[in-house]
């Protein structure tokens, strides 16, 4: 087999999903099965089943075994997909008493990741973390290059071939590395300038398939692609948005989360993440429709977490209202008076007012709205507002001086000590 062989496109699958010690997830079960289906997979048949631990050598234990190897007889299926995570030498043992190839639940989602993705950030960042999974289970490609025993003739000139691959991987997964924080850096300067322009930045977060995507093409006049499955977005895109009474805001869609994302994908994708983790407010937007909402805003604040997002004001966007019955677009505000949750469907597009609304109340809350009158002796000053303020209005006077119309961020509001302020 050879290293890097991924799954072809339009194969037959068969399905392990057992529930470790706790009650069977019907629920958990579906999500995987439209796991499959977004790589392209067609699941043929589905093994269910319990056990208190996983079996160390086999993960399932004898009976299942048996079992599974007579569905795939039976089904003629050609990949077996557990939705659980497998030890190297788990997955290396199913493949030899199965004579198939055995993904667990991180393969699978990294071949999803890999086929999706399409800017050269996001390709170099989905190599990576293929690499670095890679990195650990190198022994399950490569059963035929374990170290030499010895013996006349069968001692080996020093490193093994093992040893050259990981050797290799580790100097591409550094390659890699550069490559991104090139990339990175380029980010970082972009942010600077929004910043220096005090563009507020409002990113969109959320379980996957929850309507991101749809709702990032309502607000923003676009067309990247938008599907009913999981993981359609993972390159971070980023576009302005004209608030009502405000001006320009910068809106990011980023890639979803979901139930046990691997770790070497949150790291992977970490500097594509960073507008989520410098974003002024976080949307984050959740499936109103899904039974398990509850448990997605639970996962989807877990890796925001994780990134060091979870300080970030939060507005609640309970999407996909048109799935439920007689629940019409409103907002819930707290005892502050402050909006907590927007209930909208982007795909029947109601309820997008009242965002638009919500988002232009909050820049207004974190600015200063004022009218200023600057002198010509005030010229620097006026340079200075320029740069840190909006500037909706200016007129000039018969006299020299400016009448600026400006949202000021508060933490500039300093500049303004001096200044003549008209009242309203």
């Amino acid at each position: 087999m050879e290293l890097f062989d991924r799954p072809s496109t339009g194969e037959k699958a068969l399905i392990v999903h057992l529930s470790i010690n706790e009650s069977f997830s019907e629920d958990l079960l579906n999500e995987f099965i439209q796991l499959v289906v977004s790589a392209n997979v067609n699941p043929v048949e589905t093994v269910t089943g319990s056990r208190r631990a996983p079996d160390a050598r086999y993960f399932v234990g004898k009976g299942k075994l048996a079992e599974i190897k007579h569905l795939l007889h039976e089904s003629c299926a050609d990949v077996v997909l557990f939705n659980h995570s497998l030890s190297p030498s788990q997955q290396r043992n199913l493949e030899k008493e199965f004579d198939v190839r055995v993904l667990d639940r991180t393969n699978l989602i990294l071949d999803i990741f890999a086929q999706r993705a399409q800017s050269f950030e996001g390709k170099l960042q989905v190599e990576l973390a293929q690499l670095q999974h890679l990195s650990t289970r190198l022994v399950r490609g490569w059963t035929h290059l374990e170290r030499q025993k010895g013996g006349i003739g069968l001692r080996g000139p020093g490193e093994t071939q093992l040893e050259t691959d990981r050797r290799l991987i580790g100097q591409r997964i550094r390659q890699i590395k550069t490559r991104l924080a090139k990339v990175n850096k380029q980010r970082d300067q972009g942010r600077r300038s929004r910043q220096r322009a005090d563009v507020p930045t409002v990113s969109l977060v959320g379980y996957t398939n929850a309507g991101k995507s749809t709702l990032f093409n309502l607000l923003t006049d676009s067309s990247i692609y938008a599907a009913d499955q999981l993981f359609a977005t993972l390159d971070p895109t980023l576009r302005q948005v004209k608030l009502p009474d405000y001006g320009q805001l910068v809106l990011a869609d980023t890639v979803g989360f979901i139930q046990d994302l691997p770790h070497e994908l949150v790291a992977a994708f970490r500097s594509t993440l960073q507008e989520t983790i410098e974003a002024d407010v976080l949307l984050h937007v959740v499936d109103a429709s899904s039974p398990n909402r509850q448990e997605q805003i639970h996962e989807v604040n877990s890796v925001l977490k994780q990134i060091g997002a979870d300080k970030i004001p939060q507005i609640m966007i309970y999407n996909k209202i048109d799935r439920l019955h007689a629940v019409e677009p409103h907002v819930v505000k707290d005892e502050l008076g402050d909006v907590k949750a927007v209930w909208l469907s982007a795909m029947a597009d109601k309820g997008l007012d009242l965002l638009l609304e919500t988002l232009s109340r909050h820049c207004h809350d974190e600015n200063i709205h004022t009218t200023i009158v600057l002198t010509p002796q005030e010229a620097k000053l006026r340079a200075k507002l320029f740069q840190v303020a909006q500037i909706l209005k200016e007129e000039n006077r018969e006299d020299g001086c400016w009448i600026i119309d400006i949202n000021l961020p508060n933490k500039y509001k300093y500049l303004l000590d001096d200044v003549d302020v008209l009242e309203d």
